[in-house]
């Protein structure tokens, strides 16, 4: 969890969602509720859940259908993130060992299973047919992008490849978060269109900075080895503004013509990112995005819950660079 104010307005129902989460488990094999404990306690932020029920307080959703929705959107979350780490082969996350570096993959994709099925239950529990449409939808986009990356030729230099990827990866849930607290609280069009936009703006600019802290973080931050997407042969935004403005880097040409890079070169490449300016374009770009949801959002009314989620979105651009 974090300590923020933006927390302030939901803080009593913040941990109402953890116990609905937890409580899935509840008659099920004692293994499944081992691998929830141990997920929900792996130090996970909770921005989804926040955004959720920031959003669905600021426009008056059923506070317990509001808690139902965010625990849904959180267990979507946490499962699409146990089967990443089995398709990446991850042993950490966060610091912690994941639940394949202890499990067999079966085990872990069942249990991934486990907790998407329980996410589809709570989504039906809100009691709305769209909410459930449009959670589908969100799991279907979520598991396409990441076929899709499984699938695409590697070392790919193209924008509009990776901003359809990190809509997929991560801005399609931040949507989701905004756009059904909507449809709980009943909100009209005009207030629906805003969220929503607020909603894909800060998903955007949270991946973009999780793509900068690829490269500027330590290992032992990160929980993960530095410019992990770039060893996988994914091309992210710093890599994308390094390529426009040093064209004739001759590791970045052999790399895309080859599709391969050693340790060596991915060192050197390393090196020449940070120090060059694609970091701040990044960062300018991602402030960008946030500043276009801050524009969307501060077309409704002013409330504790619309100045949290401005500091929620400030927050997403500030983490330490």
């Amino acid at each position: 969890m974090i300590d923020a104010t933006f927390t302030a307005p939901i803080e009593d129902r913040i941990g109402l969602v953890e116990e609905r989460m937890r409580a899935q488990a509840d008659g099920h094999h004692a293994a499944v509720g081992a691998a929830l404990h141990h997920l929900l306690s792996s130090g996970g932020k909770r921005i989804r859940v926040i955004v959720t029920l920031l959003t669905g307080k600021m426009l008056g959703a059923d506070p317990d259908k509001l808690i139902t929705l965010a625990a849904a959107i959180e267990s979507l979350h946490t499962a699409t993130l146990v089967h990443d780490d089995l398709i990446d082969g991850a042993m950490i996350r966060r610091g912690i060992p994941t639940l394949n570096a202890q499990w067999s993959p079966a085990a872990t994709v069942l249990t991934g299973d486990f907790i998407f099925s329980k996410a589809a239950k709570l989504a039906a529990e809100t009691g709305s047919v769209e909410v459930m449409q449009i959670f589908a939808e969100t799991l279907a986009m979520i598991v396409n992008g990441e076929i899709t990356q499984l699938f695409s030729s590697k070392w790919v230099a193209n924008r509009e490849d990776y901003y359809r990827r990190i809509y997929a990866k991560t801005a399609s849930l931040f949507e989701a978060s905004t756009t059904t607290a909507a449809i709980l609280s009943n909100a009209n069009g005009h207030v629906t269109t805003a969220v929503k936009k607020f909603g894909y703006e800060i998903g955007m600019a949270f991946q973009i900075i999780d793509d900068i802290l690829d490269f500027t973080s330590e290992q032992t931050t990160m929980g993960k080895p530095v410019a992990s997407d770039l060893r996988q042969g994914l091309i992210t935004l710093p890599v994308l503004y390094y390529l426009e403005n040093h064209p004739n880097d001759l590791d970045m040409k052999n790399i895309l013509a080859s599709s391969f890079c050693d340790e060596n070169c991915l060192g050197r490449l390393l090196i020449s990112i940070r120090e060059s300016g694609a970091i701040k374009l990044s960062l300018d770009e991602a402030h960008q995005s946030v500043q276009r949801g801050l524009d969307a959002l501060r077309k409704l009314p002013d409330s504790s819950e619309r100045k949290a989620l401005e500091d929620l979105a400030s927050y997403i651009v500030d983490r330490e660079i």
